[in-house]
């Protein structure tokens, strides 16, 4: 009931937002055409902005021919969490990353990047994924995935609302100043949004997906790996779509400061602390493994040896190619 009050907030607050900068470049009439645009794109946001974001992020979907462990990763993980195992996803990337998206556990989506998988070892994919699927079970995912929406959108109408004049509206209160404040005052809110909502759930979803792969040392092991390779490189698809930056389990941004106060993701080292001591409560070993396995447990064994999927080899299925995972 909780998640779906919060869900009911946001779209309150993003739709007021965006109405406000509708009024601010074009008074009254701005607003009331930004109210119908918001109204659509609340309804639009919920059944289908997964789909964008995928999309937009390049993401390619897999099934258990062509990524059988990956798969089989996901599916056993998902057990774990008591949810439905979700599509999975890969993006086409030398970043190691990942995200999730759905507007429910029904309807979910896992996204990891080649980068991730060539980076880290099993059991810290399998920390990752279970992160994602903390995600995915708290509902999580559809607030990030629409304040996603919004906050581009909200970008976008401003800029749009300059480039057209809408300063010279008769009745905007404020004229150019307002539309002049809107370009840059609309996205700071925005981003204002997006950062209480990511930053508080990050550490939750970091402690739940521990809980998840029953290893929190593994997930603290891969936020190390990933915060010092993915500043170093370029998520070009990422970089085209930055309001879509909160959802990755790191900030994908290349040159965007962990520790800053406006991030979307808290700093790094906090996330491995909080891990760290999860380990201790949860009386693991060095290794990140309990002293007393439990038998359901689903992380994976340590194995440098499996490779990335082909990108594109299958879509829904209708592939007959193997992947080199199997």
């Amino acid at each position: 009931m909780l998640n779906f009050l919060r869900t009911g907030v946001l779209f309150a607050v993003l739709t007021a937002l965006f109405m406000a900068v509708g009024y601010f470049l074009g008074g009254t009439s701005g607003m009331l055409i930004a109210l119908v645009v918001a109204a659509g794109m609340n309804l639009f946001s919920y059944w289908n902005s997964d789909k964008m974001v995928l999309g937009m992020q390049g993401a390619h979907e897999v099934d258990p021919r062509s990524a059988p462990e990956l798969y089989d990763m996901v599916e056993r993980l998902s057990r774990n969490a008591g949810i439905p195992t979700p599509k999975v996803y890969l993006i086409h990337t030398d970043q190691p990353n990942a995200f999730a998206t759905g507007r429910d556990p029904e309807h979910a989506a896992v996204a990891v990047s080649t980068g991730l998988l060539n980076t880290l070892q099993p059991n810290e994919v399998a920390g990752v994924i279970a992160h994602e699927l903390a995600h995915i079970r708290s509902r999580d995912t559809l607030t990030m995935t629409v304040t996603g929406t919004f906050a581009g959108a909200i970008s976008m109408l401003a800029q749009f609302g300059l480039l057209f004049g809408g300063g010279n509206n008769r009745d905007n209160p404020l004229g150019a100043v307002g539309a002049l404040l809107m370009v840059f005052l609309a996205p700071l809110a925005a981003g204002l949004v997006q950062m209480a909502i990511s930053r508080t759930r990050e550490y939750e979803a970091d402690k739940d997906g521990a809980e998840i792969s029953r290893d929190p040392l593994a997930l603290a092991s891969a936020l190390a790996k990933i915060s010092q390779r993915a500043q170093r490189t370029v998520n070009v698809a990422a970089e085209r779509n930055p309001a879509m930056a909160h959802m990755y389990i790191f900030n994908p941004l290349s040159g965007a400061r962990m520790d800053n106060l406006f991030s979307t993701h808290p700093a790094v080292e906090n996330r491995i602390a909080q891990l760290q001591r999860l380990a201790g409560e949860m009386q693991t070993d060095r290794t990140g493994r309990r002293a007393e396995p439990n038998p359901g447990s689903t992380a994976a064994p340590r194995n440098s040896g499996w490779r990335v999927p082909p990108i594109g080899g299958s879509q829904g299925g209708s592939s007959q190619q193997r992947g080199p995972w199997g």
